[in-house]
């Protein structure tokens, strides 16, 4: 699914944003922890009293499972080196001991993934590698 160094990458992050949609069409995107387990991405919170009033929650619950989830930072400012993986998936709420203890979490299978700016890509400046997952 994704390269070595796409899963080294993911792996070091623990932050991510995630854009769910509501029932009406209005997309919402929330910075949120991550865990990467090299096959799915795993979405919680610090409480589940918070994961249950978040709009991620409640839109995935709602039906809404089309997710788009992006993992970047600045590999340096100077000269100027942003990196990232973005994922298009589908969500859905499931059980899990993730790095917020026991509880519910949404898990995201990537179907569709665009990186750029990783070391062992190879790849040109501003360029990103797309690759569609299969199961």
């Amino acid at each position: 699914m994704f390269s070595k160094p796409e899963i080294d990458y993911l792996k070091s992050q623990l932050l991510a944003r995630i854009a769910t949609v509501n029932s009406k069409g209005q997309p919402d995107v929330v910075p949120v922890g991550l865990e990467f387990d090299g096959k799915y991405f795993w979405v919680g919170s610090h409480g589940q009293e918070i994961f249950f009033r978040g709009m991620k929650y409640k839109n995935v619950n709602g039906g809404n499972n089309l997710v788009s989830l992006v993992v970047d930072d600045l590999e340096s400012v100077d000269p100027w080196k942003p990196r990232c993986v973005k994922v298009y998936g589908m969500a859905e709420v499931m059980d899990h001991e993730g790095q917020f203890g026991p509880g519910k979490y949404i898990r995201v299978t990537p179907k569709i993934s665009w990186s750029m700016g990783l070391p062992g890509l190879n790849l040109k400046k501003g360029e990103f590698r797309e690759k569609t997952m299969h199961e």
